[in-house]
């Protein structure tokens, strides 16, 4: 067996970048942008008002003044005149601040009549301008490699980024393997179960942006896995689930050994997930995973995924983890690392009672993973231990 790192080094070897295209900003959610973008002019691009009012010159604006009011500035519309003493202009939020004015006073500090107003008592302070660029200049930068949210493409936007260049995603083919599975809606046999494993590595695999797809179940047979892996000759990434173990009906490994299989490694020490194999199928990365539904999910955290961010062009690193405080005592570890399933609430980590990894259930439960390195000693409730979120 090797440890956790070694195995994640072994796969990262495996797989690189994919590329670049272009897509449409309103297609960019969740993308990983490949190359920094620069914006292609200031913002806002004029001093414009930050509040409804009227604009008028500051030295004049104290409590009681009279101005007359000679026009007009609304978004969209500003007032080309210039400004002079004893005069202002109506202006709305957003609306360009006319030549001359540096003062913004809020409606709600004035007494209008006619197209005279005249100045409150008591006058707000803010002056209420925002300056030409206050957000961001022509040419700044806006970093990559970055998995873009809604806040980022609504910058992107602003700085009039019709298209960005985003990685490619990786095309990931998910087999699922046994005679004992059916899919979900089927009706099983007395023998057989409902297959899960592929569906919640589906949804994770989406969620990282990669482009997934499921695969017929393979059956425990040299012929079914052969067809199965044929099929899943185009992907970038294939993963199996289930029959990369030793029994004599995991036939995965010699299967796709017979087929030309690379292996890197085979065994992992670790807990659930021990029997983790990796290595490269003509041109495509292979991750075996085993059959256990626990199992497979958590390297699916803790091997797919970040083998999935470096073929976005992301760096090539474990997933994150944080620091987090036991909340009970846990007692010690033994050699393999152990991903517990837990529940992290306010910086407070709680493994769950039940840590057999074919619970689904218990796993639903839980939003994180409490890791326990190898011969990690006993540990009292209130020590810190590092968790990797869900």
């Amino acid at each position: 067996m090797i440890s956790v790192d070694a195995a994640l080094a072994h796969l990262f070897t495996l797989v690189a970048p994919l590329g670049t295209e272009h897509v449409n900003l309103q297609n960019a959610f969740g993308r990983v942008l490949a190359h920094p973008q620069r914006a292609q002019r200031d913002q806002p691009p004029f001093a414009a008002s930050a509040m409804d009012g009227y604009a008028v010159l500051g030295a004049a604006a104290i409590p009681g003044a009279v101005f007359t009011v000679i026009g007009e500035s609304a978004a969209g519309h500003r007032w080309d005149g210039a400004l002079g003493p004893g005069e202002a202009v109506r202006i709305f939020t957003g609306a360009p601040v006319p030549n001359g004015a540096d003062r913004i006073i809020i409606q709600e500090d004035v007494q209008r009549q006619g197209n005279q107003i005249k100045l409150s008592g008591t006058l707000d302070k803010q002056f209420y301008i925002r300056p030409a660029g206050n957000d961001f200049l022509k040419g700044q930068q806006f970093d990559a490699p970055k998995v873009l949210n809604a806040q980022d493409v609504a910058l992107l936007a602003s700085m009039n980024a019709a298209q960005v260049p985003v990685a490619k995603r990786p095309s990931v083919a998910l087999i699922s393997t046994g005679d004992e599975l059916v899919m979900p809606g089927d009706i099983p046999g007395a023998d057989q179960i409902i297959v899960s494993n592929t569906f919640g590595l589906h949804a994770q695999l989406t969620a990282l942006g990669a482009a997934p797809r499921i695969l017929p179940i393979a059956r425990d047979s040299r012929e079914s896995l052969q067809t199965a892996l044929e099929l899943a000759a185009d992907a970038d990434l294939i993963i199996t689930i289930g029959g990369a173990s030793v029994g004599d009906h995991d036939l995965v490994g010699q299967v796709a050994a017979d087929m030309g299989l690379n292996r890197e490694f085979h065994k992992v020490a670790m807990r659930p997930g021990k029997p983790l194999m990796g290595g490269r199928l003509g041109s495509a990365a292979m991750i075996g995973l085993p059959g256990n539904p626990v199992s497979a999910m958590v390297c699916g955290h803790v091997f797919v995924a970040p083998v999935v961010r470096k073929m976005l062009g992301l760096p090539a690193m474990r997933a994150p983890t944080v620091p987090a405080v036991l909340e009970a005592d846990v007692p010690a570890n033994g050699a393999r690392e152990h991903y517990m399933r837990a529940v992290l609430c306010n910086g407070t980590i709680s493994a769950l009672s039940r840590q057999d990894s074919a619970l689904l259930s218990v796993l639903s439960q839980a939003n994180a993973l409490l890791i326990r390195p190898p011969h990690d000693g006993a540990r009292v409730a209130g020590e810190t231990v590092q968790v990797m979120p869900l």
